[in-house]
């Protein structure tokens, strides 16, 4: 590849042309930014309520009582705002980290780009692994192959070369080999891809179980709150004959009803919990990701480079015309035809590891290097399986060399070998596998009628022998395993490499089910039936190639595993796209592995994953936390509404929708921000994971969170009963009820932090936002019991200490049986851990 050799164009006019044509953006059309931020808010139940309700005071004359529901409107919606803020940023930020990256020529300079900032007129550079970022002519193609299945629905690979009928490439097509420069003609929205894209802004993404069964719960809420809402308007207006003031007490009824905290918790838990994962180096393209990391009950790794540190040092060879075998390369490897060939069969600017090992073992150990003498020819692409590669070289002289490697049993098949000789080839090649090694087969191809077929594997090649290639696997590896182990996770090795070099780096790490393993060739021989009983005793799996690895990862779903699967290259992207979870590697990972994955790991360091399955672990846990607390808290304020009024109590009208709404503003953020910030719990991550379709609550956790807001309900009447008997006034009863239920509120909160570990226990856990939302809720209660304005509007009396102690009193034993609960859970859980 010639260096600088086009001149591209200048900035200026690059300014000018995104001037004209615009950003190379699939913009979605549709409504404007700001109204996509607004309208969830403003279309929520709660929302609507509060604005009729504000409306109805108004029109009564009780102004103050309607000031206080807007400025209530605009705290609950002010909130709102505030958590799809954070959201949306959390989500841009991550879509600009994963925003690929094109090659283009700028005068004269071979620059990358963000793909949006390509402009009609660029050279582009595209090589294999890279999706196409604009349609483009070519200008010039190496063995160029291109998939358009994503256009054409036919997934063959289509030579693109300058000699070719279609010399077009068209923006999201993935190139499979070779090397090509082109110029941008279309970008953005016309291209061919983008028309098609605008078709398919219409397609919804299909939601996961628990969006599904939270959407479902907050549907059922709203229906039975509109059904709540009419029995209480009838029966309070017929007691009272007054119709108005009857709708006032249904609208209270439906404020109680509606948990419109739990969807904006749940957005909220998965995208912070995006942007937890990116301070980890670990970028999730969409927050439903973060739900599944959680569930993951196996993962597929590849071998080279995620296991290993991809160093590939060049360590033994065998030299098969002289038997000799060694692994001292700096003295066994002086002028060596076999590590020469080895060399020429290698790119001439090596990007790979092991051709650069290779490069450079070939500068040290021969005194004339030829590479200066000798210009490619003709490149044959990857092929095979396993894959091999042909290159061949010329000289000003017309000197020839044709070289090859690759994969040991594709090169024999290209070589005249007898059955003796295979057999020898693979002794050698069991050797280098059982010490770890990598293995390459290296031959000299002959041109017979001075003629290069179209078909590599048609050209008569002479074997030379192997080289072998030492990868350790990183120093993390083995405690990287281990963690998968405890937290219940099952790991297969998914390698293109020997067997023998395969599990020997399995048993360095201790993984189990390493006494054989399964080769590509078995996996697609086996029926499905066969294929799944195999698949469970078996952890590593050799000679593997893009076939084999997508059906072991069907395989492993259809029988019922959630399966989180690495890879980097072009012929990992079936696999990644058919696993739950694909993770592509940031560095080394190719775009098309990138673009097909479902998070991306920025240092390429799998130990990332036990953060993020940890991670998942931990926001499923605290939002069912956060809904458990909605509910236990929802039930006394709707059954404190309900029971007077339905049992014909003297006083009916403890709470109005003032009360119930400032008892909202304090549960809001006590669900959506307090508990998002809980860490994990001690025990989770020795835990097997969660079944990914199993309902969001077990009838022991839902009851539990029933029985809670039960307790809380019969205590807080409970004393509204006793002070009716001891013939305290309405008011009087009112602020003593709504103090008590703020208090129970506050010790809820601390002992639903865990169901596992006591409230004294996560005094420890660190989260700063514990003290700062009890401490406002205490402040709101002082400032509705002690501020004149304000306590007038709430309709409350002053208290005096020893009544605000006997709430505080009454709010603690309403909450605090729950210790003993746990307790025993405890206990049980030590005598039986499983």
């Amino acid at each position: 590849m010639e260096q600088h050799r086009y001149q591209g164009l200048s900035h200026a006019e690059v300014l000018r042309r995104r001037e004209i044509h615009g950003e190379n953006y699939l913009n979605p059309g549709g409504r404007p930014a700001w109204v996509e931020w607004i309208l969830p808010v403003v279309s929520e139940p709660l929302f609507i309520i509060l604005m009729f309700t504000a409306a109805l005071y108004f029109l009564l004359g009780e102004n103050g009582e309607g000031t206080i529901m807007l400025v209530a409107l605009a705290f609950v919606s002010g909130i709102s705002l505030f958590q799809e803020t954070r959201s949306r940023k959390a989500e841009r930020a991550l879509r600009g980290l994963l925003e690929p990256r094109a090659r283009v020529y700028r005068e004269g300079s071979l620059e990358s780009i963000p793909y949006r900032d390509l402009v009609i007129g660029d050279v582009l550079v595209v090589e294999d692994g890279d999706i196409v970022p604009a349609d483009g002519m070519l200008l010039e193609s190496h063995d160029l192959t291109i998939d358009e299945s994503l256009l054409t629905g036919e997934s063959a690979s289509l030579y693109k070369g300058m000699d070719a009928e279609d010399r077009a490439l068209y923006q999201g097509t993935q190139v499979l080999s070779g090397y090509g420069v082109a110029e941008v003609v279309k970008t953005g929205r016309s291209t061919r891809f983008g028309t098609i894209h605008v078709s398919m802004e219409s397609i919804r993404t299909e939601k996961t179980p628990i969006q599904i069964q939270i959407q479902q719960f907050v549907r059922r809420m709203v229906q039975l709150g509109l059904v709540a809402f009419l029995a209480i308007w009838a029966i309070h207006s017929a007691i009272t004959q007054n119709l108005v003031y009857g709708l006032l007490k249904g609208l209270t009824l439906s404020m109680s009803l509606l948990p419109e905290e739990i969807p904006v918790a749940f957005s909220t838990f998965m995208a912070l919990g995006a942007m937890h994962l990116y301070r980890k180096k670990v970028l999730v393209k969409t927050p439903s990701t973060v739900e599944a990391l959680g569930a993951v009950t196996v993962i597929c790794l590849d071998k080279t480079g995620t296991i290993t540190e991809n160093t590939m040092r060049l360590s033994g060879l065998y030299d098969f015309r002289s038997g000799h075998r060694s692994l001292d390369i700096s003295s066994d490897a002086q002028e060596s035809e076999l590590i020469e060939c080895a060399m020429w069969a290698s790119e001439t600017e090596p990007f790979d590891p092991m051709e650069r090992s290779i490069h450079e073992t070939y500068a040290a150990t021969h005194a004339t290097d030829l590479r200066k003498e000798f210009t490619m020819v003709r490149e044959y692409p990857l092929g095979g399986k396993p894959p091999v590669m042909t290159h061949v070289f010329a000289d000003v002289e017309g000197n020839t060399i044709v070289a090859c490697k690759g994969g040991l049993e594709s090169v024999m098949a290209m070589c005249k070998l007898s059955n003796v000789q295979r057999e020898s080839l693979l002794r050698q090649s069991a050797y280098f596998g059982d010490l770890g090694h990598r293995i390459l087969a290296v031959a000299r191809g002959h041109r017979t009628d001075g003629q290069l077929p179209d078909d590599q594997f048609s050209i008569p090649m002479e074997m030379l022998g192997l080289i072998s290639f030492v990868d350790p696997p990183k120093s993390n590896m083995r405690q990287t395993l281990q963690a998968f182990r405890e937290a219940g996770i099952r790991v297969n090795i998914l390698s293109g490499d020997y067997a023998n070099t395969t599990l020997a780096i399995a048993r360095q790490l201790g993984m189990e089910k390493t006494e054989s393993s399964m080769t590509g060739e078995e996996v697609l021989r086996l029926s499905p039936g066969e294929l799944n009983e195999e698949i469970g005793r078996h952890s590593v799996f050799s000679r593997m190639f893009p076939e084999a690895k997508l059906r072991v990862i069907e395989a492993l779903k259809g029988s019922g595993e959630i399966v989180a699967m690495t890879g980097d290259g072009v012929n990992d992207a079936p696999a990644l796209k058919a696993a739950h979870i694909g993770i592509a590697m940031g560095n080394r990972g190719s775009e098309l592995a990138r673009k097909t994955a479902s998070l991306v790991l920025a240092d390429d360091d799998v130990s990332r994953m036990v953060d993020g399955i940890a991670l998942g672990r931990r926001i499923y846990e605290n939002l069912k936390k956060a809904i458990q607390y909605i509910i236990s808290i929802h039930i006394p304020i709707i059954l404190i509404v309900t029971i007077p009024v339905v049992f014909l109590w003297e006083f009916t009208d403890f709470f109005t929708p003032v009360h119930v709404i400032f008892l909202e503003l304090i549960m809001g953020p006590t669900c959506s921000i307090l508990f998002e910030n809980e860490p994990i719990e001690p025990r989770s991550m020795q835990q097997p994971p969660r079944k990914f379709t199993a309902e969001l609550f077990t009838w022991r956790e839902l009851s539990t969170s029933m029985v809670q807001g039960l307790v809380i309900t019969a205590v807080c009447l409970g004393l509204a009963w006793y002070c009716l008997m001891l013939g305290d006034s309405e008011s009087k009863t009112r602020t003593l009820l709504y103090t008590c239920l703020v208090f129970s509120n506050i010790f809820l909160t601390l002992v639903n932090r865990s169901f596992i570990e006591s409230a004294v226990a996560t005094l420890r856990y660190r989260n700063p936002l514990v003290p700062v939302i009890l401490g406002l809720s205490l402040a709101a209660l002082a400032l509705t019991l002690y501020h004149p304005g304000v306590r007038s509007l709430f309709l409350f009396e002053a208290l005096a200490p020893r009544e605000v102690l006997l709430c505080l009193g009454l709010g603690v034993a309403a909450v605090g049986w729950m210790e003993l609960v746990k307790w025993r859970w405890r206990r049980n859980f030590r005598r039986n851990p499983s």
